[in-house]
């Protein structure tokens, strides 16, 4: 079949490779409000014309702006930044054009340089064009088109002074203002995704509200929580818990009496998950609660769990969203070994699917409507990654201060997928990373710059649901090994309640799980652990330090001895090298080796920001001794 030829004659100008583009811009790269976007692209043309590029830049707001692009890098690399300040959904694309005056005037150099003796009929194509040109341009800049016109159009006046004319500067940049554009091409709009400053940058607390008294009990607390500089509380469901099947203490199966259950057990007499558990208190709690915490400039989180007690009102009113067996009966939550007998899992298969989807958006509304701005969801890899992205889009489309911490601990390619499809901040394998090799291998997956385009991790160092081995037998040290890590590692951390005071006894050898789990029994609480100094410093230093607020910047350093890890934040007079003894049990002491393309200084004061003192170092190896019964590390800012 022979090839139509289009109607028009196809664009000359090729604009390929623009980044940054997430799946062939199937998905949008992520950044936060204020940074500025790098975007590049290569464009070029045939022939020898000379060409202009820019980035048309829409804001959220529909407010659309053009940056002029500038020849960087590479052969015909075109780059431009643009300001995010808004946030939502951006879109970029590059546009280019040819510049018929500017490709004349470099022509007419180049023969001006090479000696060419007549150019009479180049300065009549240049008089041609620029009299063309003039017409549209803005007024002063026709004044001054208009006299040097009428000398490059003079052949009366001596050639050189003709051709001083059209290469005047002024001329140059007032042409450039011209609104036409030649052959103008357009790549395809990518998309940014712009979040706030708490996406990117923020220390977690997570606590149970019953184990404080309640929703006042958490508020009372608030103060503390701030002034240890934690930046988000974050509650496990605070739903009305079931009845049926209800867990006892240490996930017996069967509860005795007085057992208050598990809160990821949703729903009961008292609502399902809009409502609020009658123990924790009422909805003008959560109020006060939130407004206490936005007043010390701290956020509540909320857990999000798609799931349900058998008592969930749910069960009754949309029997079609749950899964059955084919004796009829309903299908409990498993994770073999581990049963959820108090728990029914949502069916995203229903044949309702759409009016579920449309609830489940409702309930994370409902919660946005009473000033809940952070969500941790439960194991969203368990439900499907469209319904995640079309949940998120509806939300932030309207909300986009709304921020989603995903909990899937799952196989790399769908927590990949789970963080492009919106969510803001996710879990990683943090927790069970806690060799040297097992850190370098597990930061060489998470760190790579193309999954941060899209990617940002929340190291968690412990949660209800993990107590790992390190911690079971590493005392003490091990928890301020690990507080360290997370906090200096990546912007985003968090810990829950206890880890402060080294709670690290596993219900049985070989579990993850504690004893006496705050997830089926009330605990007392208090925010006076041992460890709370260090965490208060932790997060000032985190809060001080630029090199510690964005995820990018990390370097692992080579050291001597495998129990000591290095790394470096950043680079120049802003940088923080991290030293950490990972053996908790014993002092280890060994070479931290500082490249010479490192970015800091051939010599360099290392100030220790946790115990105060300081030391030169170099580059090259340099000594390093930690006892954990002393200091676990060096957090070192480095200056000239």
């Amino acid at each position: 079949m022979p090839v139509v030829l289009p109607k028009r004659p196809p664009a000359r100008i090729q604009i390929t490779s623009v980044e940054p583009t997430l799946d062939c811009g199937r998905h949008p790269v992520k950044r936060t409000q204020g940074d500025r976007l790098a975007v590049s692209a290569v464009v070029f043309r045939d022939g020898h014309e000379e060409l202009r590029a820019a980035v048309v830049h829409r804001a959220p707001s529909g407010e659309e702006r053009e940056v002029p692009m500038r020849r960087e890098g590479g052969p015909d690399e075109w780059r431009a930044e643009v300001a995010l300040e808004e946030l939502g959904r951006h879109r970029v694309r590059v546009v280019a054009w040819t510049a018929p005056f500017a490709s004349w005037r470099e022509e007419m150099r180049r023969k001006v340089d090479g000696g060419q003796p007549d150019l009479t009929s180049e300065l009549a194509e240049g008089a041609v064009l620029l009299a063309a040109i003039a017409p549209g341009l803005d007024e002063a800049a026709r004044t001054l088109a208009d006299g040097l016109l009428a000398t490059l159009a003079d052949p009366t006046r001596p050639q050189g002074e003709r051709v001083a004319a059209g290469l005047a500067g002024d001329l140059a940049e007032a042409v450039e203002r011209h609104p036409e554009r030649p052959e103008r091409t357009e790549s395809g709009a990518l998309e940014v995704d712009v979040d706030r400053e708490l996406a990117t940058f923020g220390a977690w607390y997570e606590l149970f509200p019953r184990s404080f008294g309640g929703l006042r009990g958490v508020a009372g607390q608030i103060p503390r929580l701030a002034e240890l500089g934690f930046d988000v509380v974050y509650l496990p469901p605070i739903h009305p818990i079931g009845v049926t099947h209800r867990k006892g203490r240490n996930n017996a199966p069967t509860a005795e009496p007085g057992d208050v259950g598990s809160p990821w057990a949703i729903g009961g007499d008292g609502g399902g998950h809009t409502a609020v558990h009658a123990e924790l208190g009422t909805m003008e709690d959560l109020s006060h609660l939130v407004a206490t915490a936005r007043e010390h400039g701290v956020e509540i989180a909320l857990d999000f769990a798609i799931q349900c007690s058998p008592d969930h009102p749910w069960l009754s009113e949309h029997p079609d969203w749950f899964h059955r067996r084919p004796d009829g009966t309903l299908k409990y939550a498993e994770n073999p070994p581990k049963r959820y007998q108090d728990i029914y899992n949502i069916n995203f298969d229903s044949p309702d699917w759409r009016a579920l989807w449309r609830a489940l958006r409702d309930v994370v509304m409902f919660w946005v409507r009473a000033g809940i701005r952070v969500f941790r969801v439960d194991n969203p890899h368990t439900k499907p990654v469209a319904f995640w992205e079309w949940l998120i889009r509806e939300v932030r489309d309207r909300h986009p201060d709304v921020v989603f911490l995903s909990e899937a601990f799952t196989g790399p390619p769908m927590m990949r997928q789970l963080a492009k499809a919106g969510f803001s901040q996710s879990y990683t394998y943090f927790t069970w990373k806690n060799t040297k090799a097992e850190i370098g291998e597990w930061i060489a997956e998470w760190w790579e710059p193309g999954t941060l385009e899209y990617l940002r991790p929340n190291l968690f160092a412990n949660t209800p649901d993990i107590l790992h081995a390190y911690l079971q037998q590493g005392g003490p040290g091990a928890f301020a090994v690990r507080l360290v890590l997370a906090a200096t590692l990546s912007p985003s951390y968090g810990i829950y309640s206890g880890f402060e005071h080294h709670e690290g006894t596993p219900v049985r050898e070989g579990s993850e799980e504690y004893l006496d789990s705050e997830k089926y029994q009330v605990r007392e609480r208090d925010l006076d652990g041992p460890l709370m100094p260090l965490v208060w410093r932790l997060n000032a230093i985190r809060r001080a330090q630029p090199a510690l607020r964005r995820t990018r910047g990390l370097r692992v350093l080579d050291t001597v001895n495998d129990h000591l890890f290095a790394f470096l934040r950043g680079s120049g007079a802003g940088a923080v090298l991290v030293v950490v003894n990972l053996d908790p049990g014993a002092p280890q002491e060994g070479l931290v080796v500082v490249p010479p393309d490192a970015g800091l200084p051939a010599r360099f004061t290392a100030h220790d920001m946790l115990s105060g003192e300081s030391w030169t170092w170099s580059h090259g190896p340099n000594y390093v001794r930690l006892d954990p019964a002393v200091a676990p590390a060096h957090v070192l800012g480095c200056t000239p």
